[in-house]
């Protein structure tokens, strides 16, 4: 059976199936692990994000054909951009109609798990198998004590940074404090080549370094029972270090969105921002010698720590979801089991080329990791990465407060003088208060 695609993008992939599959030619039980046969005449309705990266995309599609060829499920694969991505996930719940799997970006599975497939057996299966899922995975897959989504992996943000830059600013490596990376930030800026992070209305770049200056300081939107503590001293702390580093950085990062930090960052005019791999990979294979000769010069690095005393990075997710409406539950578990067993996994998570950070211990392992040691801090994105509704639980109003930019406009009102730290953590407070009494 074949796999279908939109775009057909499996053209010119015989040699890397050929090669996929002789390794796992034993390794698959079509009948499946559960005990029950996958049902006959299965067909399955894939629906994933858009690819970063083409090759990830390739081996994706390259792993569904095999298995659609091993067990005579007919697999049918679409992509789709994460925003159409969110409101068709919540389309489908609501009208129990439409993909069996979903490959979503955010935490809507939160929103609607009792229309969720159980995934338990299958999520305790792959982790004792797989040296254990990290804790933030845990718990972005469960609800109470039930798996319901089963995490495929993370999209890493890590600093990125000119290496000649900050060491002629004083720095051999990047600070693992606020107060030196406060420092290294204003002599980038006497030197003039800045640091820029975004604070335009993102929930993915602005999102993710905003929500870490938050939870470094112990600031947080809502406590573990779920209260809203926005307005407090420490979220106040958070807003005036912010505010310090945004008086060193390009003053356009008030309008920046996803792709303005990588572009500023390849044109030279910004030396240090928070980016998934990506402005590294663009500069290893450009066809501009000269932006090519500046990858050598590009590192990462870890987000410092606070206060607070450990690693508080914020970054997206791909959730697998199976829907209770699929007639072929049976198929959508294997087909899962299937893509992330090592066999599949390691392949496509090494075509990613750090792309996405693995959830499992085990795929620590892959050597996408080390044979570019530039590329390692993304690997352990998974272990330092908070889930986005920290420190309440993921759901309705955590996704609500990320979707509607609750904390990224905070930050983004204070460092552009439209309100004191005082005034803009009060008015994001009252904000998210109304999604948690709902």
């Amino acid at each position: 059976m074949p796999v279908h695609t939109r775009r057909q993008v499996l053209a010119g992939l015989g040699a890397i199936g050929a090669q996929c599959l002789a390794s796992t030619a034993h390794a698959f039980d079509p009948l499946g692990w559960f005990g029950a046969k996958i049902e006959r005449g299965a067909r399955l309705r894939v629906l994933r994000w858009k690819p970063y990266v083409d090759a990830e995309e390739a081996m994706f599609l390259a792993n569904s054909q095999r298995f659609a060829e091993k067990t005579g499920v007919e697999v049918r694969v679409e992509s789709d951009v994460t925003e159409n991505l969110l409101l068709r996930a919540r389309k489908t719940a609501d009208n129990q109609v439409g993909a069996d799997i979903i490959f979503e970006t955010a935490d809507n599975v939160h929103s609607f798990p009792e229309k969720l497939l159980d995934l338990t057996a299958l999520a305790e299966d792959l982790g004792r198998k797989y040296g254990g899922w990290h804790p933030t995975m845990r718990v972005y897959g469960m609800h109470h004590d039930r798996w319901v989504a089963l995490p495929h992996g993370a999209l890493p943000y890590c600093l990125t940074y000119r290496i000649s830059h900050i060491r002629a600013a004083g720095f051999e490596k990047m600070p693992t404090n606020l107060g030196d990376f406060l420092t290294l930030c204003q002599r980038l800026a006497q030197n003039g080549t800045p640091a820029g992070f975004p604070l335009g209305r993102s929930a993915n770049d602005a999102a993710s370094w905003t929500h870490w200056c938050l939870w470094a300081h112990g600031g947080k939107v809502a406590n573990a029972n779920n209260e809203v503590v926005l307005y407090s001293p420490e979220t106040i702390a958070a807003l005036e270090y912010a505010k310090q580093l945004f008086q060193t950085f390009r003053p356009e990062t008030l309008s920046w969105v996803d792709s303005s930090n990588n572009l500023a960052f390849l044109a030279g005019e910004c030396s240090l921002t928070a980016n998934p791999v990506s402005i590294y990979a663009t500069a290893l294979r450009a066809n501009d010698p000269q932006r090519r000769a500046m990858a050598a010069d590009i590192d990462h690095a870890a987000f410092p720590i606070g206060p607070v005393g450990q690693s508080t990075e914020s970054g997206s997710m791909s959730l697998a979801l199976v829907f209770r409406h699929t007639p072929y539950p049976n198929a959508a578990r294997e087909y899962l089991r299937w893509m992330m067993e090592k066999e599949q996994y390691d392949p496509w998570l090494a075509a990613s080329k750090g792309y996405l950070s693995p959830p499992l211990a085990y795929y620590e392992k892959n050597p996408v990791w080390t044979s570019d040691p530039k590329v390692t801090p993304f690997r352990d994105f998974t272990r330092r990465m908070l889930p986005i509704g920290h420190a309440g639980s993921l759901g309705k109003a955590a996704s609500a407060v990320l979707g509607q930019l609750i904390v990224v406009d905070m930050f983004a009102d204070v460092c552009g003088n439209k309100k004191t730290p005082q005034e803009a953590a009060s008015h994001a407070a009252a904000h998210a208060r109304k999604y948690y009494s709902a």
